[in-house]
């Protein structure tokens, strides 16, 4: 378990190379009291483990750029991938508050770059921002950000695609989450889409993406929060926690259903020697108190059809 008794952790993200798994996550310090104002005060943190139990902390790797930056507030969550002549990128979320007292954000996707996962350096020229043609921007409804969060970039024949926490243009305020989408050939040079599913399916917003394949059959795994979960969804028994969905050509979210509860939150797929496995955050505890903290690893497969974890088939 990676959870150091000085700072919050949270999101994180993953790559493998050598053996070695790196794990960047968010981290905010715990002398700030109360764990809201962790979002405010996020940089992103490093680790190495060959196990994904025991883990070796390499300090801070990314941390905001300051006032008039687009990661002016806050570095929020990503994703790494290798590109073709050797270097690694990471895509991330820069976050800028308007001002202290207002929930008022702006999101953007922003690039670091690296030659060994340890030291990274921002690439100032890259800034991927929400596409006002089909996804909503800060103030043009009565939501309070701008969402356009969370990249997961992955390699789909000769194109990259991104994945993106995004919000269409139109819809019900409380139901407009969607997959932003965009695409590139180079990692360099990026197209923003349309989104890859359509409002109304139950979600002010979907979170921290990841598609994978297991036993030949893709899924996507994502977050959401009870907060944001439509009234239907709630009232099936859906609550904050790690969701799964079907994915074909597309993400079936009506099949959506909960992989974790909200014990566990933000999860993510790695490939072991073992199988696949789950790493999440502690979100809660029984008085709905924030923890933090990366579990160790959990097994999953496929049980009926669904990406299930392994304990969840026992007790059931």
């Amino acid at each position: 378990m990676l959870a150091p008794e000085d700072r919050w952790i949270w999101d994180f993200w993953h790559a493998e190379d050598n053996g070695v798994h790196h794990l960047y996550y968010l981290q905010a310090p715990k002398s700030l009291g109360d764990p809201e104002h962790r979002h405010r005060n996020a940089t992103v943190g490093h680790a190495t483990s060959t196990d994904l139990r025991h883990w070796t902390e390499h300090g801070t790797v990314l941390a905001p750029g300051g006032a008039g930056r687009p990661d002016g507030t806050a570095t929020w969550t990503g994703s790494v991938v290798k590109a073709d002549d050797g270097v690694w990128w990471m895509f991330y979320t820069g976050s800028t508050f308007l001002a202290q007292q207002t929930h008022a954000n702006v999101e953007v996707i922003m690039a670091a770059s690296s030659l060994d996962l340890y030291t990274w350096v921002k690439d100032d020229s890259f800034v991927l921002r929400a596409d006002p043609r089909w996804y909503e921007t800060l103030g043009t409804s009565e939501w309070p950000e701008e969402a356009w969060r969370d990249p997961w970039v992955f390699r789909d024949g000769a194109v990259w695609r991104m994945l993106i926490t995004a919000r269409a243009n139109h819809g019900d305020l409380w139901d407009r989450g969607v997959i932003g989408h965009a695409t590139s050939s180079d990692l360099r040079s990026w197209s923003v889409k349309p989104p890859l599913s359509s409002p109304g399916q139950g979600f002010a917003h979907l979170e921290v993406f990841q598609i994978v394949t297991i036993e030949n059959q893709r899924v996507l795994v994502f977050a959401a929060h009870d907060m944001v979960l439509g009234a239907a969804r709630s009232e099936s028994g859906a609550t904050s926690g790690t969701f799964t969905a079907p994915w074909t050509d597309h993400a079936e979210l009506e099949r959506a259903t909960n992989l974790t509860g909200p014990d566990l939150y933000s999860g993510r797929i790695i490939d072991t020697d073992s199988g696949p496995m789950l790493l999440a955050f502690r979100l809660a505890d029984d008085d709905d108190q924030f923890i933090g903290g990366i579990c160790d690893p959990i097994e999953v497969e496929i049980i009926d059809g669904r990406l299930s974890t392994v304990v969840n088939a026992m007790d059931t």
